[in-house]
């Protein structure tokens, strides 16, 4: 496990094979491509190509009939349209629009008149029995009427106004609304109206179309509705059917643009002088033979490889090389940042260490077993990104739930497996070893932190970064410190004193001098002289409050890895009061307490130990040897999924 050695490539070339150059690049999947100005810089002659791409407005006008439409344009073959014109492509696009445009708007103004026949509908409804013709009503001159509906608790109230010249018939009653009509003599139309405002009357306004007696208006407007719909549906059809018989020449037209789109924006990478081109990049050092060979046909183009550090200006892309194991946790290492280009691969150590951890924590045969299946289904199925990890996790638990004996919450289960087998000191019961467990979780805690110191050590002295190699908290002076305080403390426990004069002063003081005073002894060991900063208090001052917060490190980040211990507990507690609610019940009822319980666990307690197991490999572990600020390997290529905003 490590990280892929690199190739820096420098290109260049006549202007004239720029594009074909660029279009190689992006088909090889294997060339990071870097802006050339980092190198060129201010060099006289050297510019670059700040042009607009023509290929983005055309690309748009796809993009908005992919959105439109719901229809998802793909990579697909162009070569049979190849060399056809960018001003025909832009033709046939328009009139592809233009007809789905015409078809949208003939279904817009069908959906419009549906609204309005609905809307009819819906009043006409309300007034069967009503057997006058509508228009007759409307025509009459002397006397006004007006449809619509009162609600239930002013039609009580009309009864105050029986003094006044009007008469409200209704035809049917819903739960807050009677709908019906009043009449009116046009010379006291004003008066009523306001009143029957009052009472919240709210008037219906029968379109002029609707002809007849409310019977025929409904039959009339059913049958509008209907056509309505159809024309709507048949719009639909012609719109899918028309996509239908243009989506392949679409498609290939978009696959062909996007091409030329893409291709044209790493033309702002390259640096441009006189007639020729110079492009910059990276590939991985095992791809070389296959990179040179794609450019033996050009003639004017030459290629140079250099070491990946060769240039200052240019940092190493990061590309990690990962067993089948580990490949998986990659993505934790991702999420937390790529290490540095002569830094460390620490995915295996992630691999294992979660691994491990997880398995402590969520130890059970059936619930490691499950989650496990889970993973690999997820995986298979839906190439969920977690999927190979919680297979890795899952048969973890379920080793450690074979150790602890514990099967689905049954502690005895195994038990007589054991028996047969002579083997006396499994299962390990949980519940009665609470101490050991505790203990056994600081003990493990405090192994990983000096691996991780370990590596630190190892990396700072292969990058000549001493400071923190021999004089940091995390190098030889903290190892020394913090080793000798456990050491000491556990033989103290035991009843060995070798806590003494010699011991301190040697293992303990020094160590944290060598901290107190890491700068000026680096310094020293790499023949530089020191210069103090800020004069001798705030040194003094500084440095006092960092190596206390050393000191404080070194025990909140031991006592941190307590909570393996706790999660094991709290694992099996959860389970004892699942198997313990399940005795409480009948004994129909047990079966399905139990899964419920077990489905509740493993949700829960899987999250949380998820979670709490990332937490210790970012902030205990990798805090001490890992920074993460590297930048990722990115070969150019054509991205079919973005779209053009």
């Amino acid at each position: 496990m490590s990280i892929e050695k690199m190739e820096l490539v420098n290109i260049a070339g006549l202007t004239k094979d720029l594009d074909d150059v660029l279009v190689t690049l992006s088909e090889c999947g294997c060339f990071h491509m870097e802006s050339a100005s980092k190198i060129a810089g201010k060099k006289v002659g050297f510019t670059t190509l700040k042009e607009d791409n023509p290929y983005k407005p055309i690309l748009k006008q796809l993009n908005d009939i992919s959105v439109q439409s719901g229809r998802k344009f793909r990579s697909d073959d162009f070569s049979d349209i190849e060399n056809e014109s960018l001003s025909k492509i832009e033709q046939y696009i328009i009139n592809v629009r233009q007809k789905l445009d015409d078809i949208k708007t003939e279904a817009k103004l069908a959906d419009e008149k549906l609204s309005v026949h609905e809307q009819a509908m819906y009043q006409v409804d309300h007034l069967t029995g009503m057997t006058v013709d509508f228009q007759q009503i409307f025509s009459c001159e002397n006397v006004k009427v007006r449809l619509g509906r009162l609600p239930v608790d002013s039609f009580g109230k009309l009864e105050y106004y029986d003094d006044k010249p009007f008469y409200f018939a209704h035809f049917s009653v819903e739960k807050e609304y009677y709908w019906g009509m009043y009449f009116v003599p046009a010379s006291h139309s004003e008066e009523v109206d306001e009143i029957f405002d009052s009472l919240y009357f709210e008037r219906t306004h029968i379109p002029d179309f609707v002809k007849g007696n409310s019977q025929q208006a409904s039959e009339e407007l059913h049958k509008m509705v209907d056509e309505d719909k159809k024309l709507i549906e048949d719009c639909r059809k012609k719109y899918n059917d028309y996509l239908d018989k243009e989506s392949e020449r679409l498609g290939k037209i978009f696959s062909k643009l996007k091409s030329q789109h893409d291709n044209f924006d790493l033309r702002n990478k390259a640096a441009i002088v006189n007639d020729k081109f110079y492009i910059v990049g990276f590939i991985p050092k095992n791809e070389t033979e296959r990179f040179m060979g794609l450019f033996e046909g050009y003639e004017s183009v030459s290629v140079v490889l250099q070491p990946a550090d060769a240039n200052g200006k240019l940092e190493p892309p990061i590309k990690l090389k990962n067993n089948k194991f580990s490949q998986p946790f990659s993505m934790f290492v991702e999420m937390y940042g790529l290490p540095s280009y002569n830094g460390i691969n620490p995915t295996a150590f992630v691999a294992v260490t979660y691994t491990l951890l997880f398995g402590i924590m969520f130890g059970d045969l059936g619930q490691g077993l499950v989650l496990a299946i889970a993973g690999a289904l997820l995986w298979k199925f839906k190439k969920f990104a977690l999927g190979p990890i919680l297979t890795r996790i899952g048969i973890s638990g379920a080793i450690f739930g074979l150790l602890y004996g514990s099967v689905f919450g049954y502690e005895e289960l195994l038990d007589p497996v054991y028996e047969a087998l002579g083997i006396t000191f499994l299962p390990f019961k949980i519940m009665n070893n609470v101490t050991t467990i505790l203990i056994g979780a600081i003990a493990l805690g405090v192994l990983i932190m000096f691996i991780s110191i370990l590596i630190n050590i190892v990396m700072g002295i292969k990058n000549k970064q001493l400071e923190e190699a021999l004089f940091g908290n995390n190098g030889i002076a903290g190892l020394v410190f913090f080793g000798s305080i456990l050491v000491g403390a556990v033989a103290e426990l035991l009843g060995v004193h070798i806590m003494n004069a010699v011991y301190v002063i040697v293992l303990i003081i020094l160590p944290l001098i060598a901290m107190f005073l890491r700068e000026p002894l680096a310094c020293w060991v790499k023949g530089k002289k020191y210069h103090m900063e800020g004069g001798i208090s705030d040194f003094i001052a500084s440095n006092f409050f960092e190596v206390f917060e050393f000191l404080l490190g070194y025990a909140t980040n031991t006592l941190s890895f307590i909570r393996i211990g706790g999660f094991v507990l709290s694992h099996a507690s959860m389970m004892l009061v699942v198997m313990a609610l399940s005795e409480q019940v009948s004994a129909a009822a047990s079966p399905i307490v139990v899964i419920l319980g077990n489905v509740f666990v493993m949700g829960i307690e899987g999250l949380l130990v998820g979670i709490q197991t990332l937490r210790l490999e970012f902030y205990e572990i990798f805090s001490r040897f890992y920074s993460g600020d590297g930048k990722p390997f990115e070969p150019v290529k054509i991205n079919y999924d973005e779209n053009i905003e």
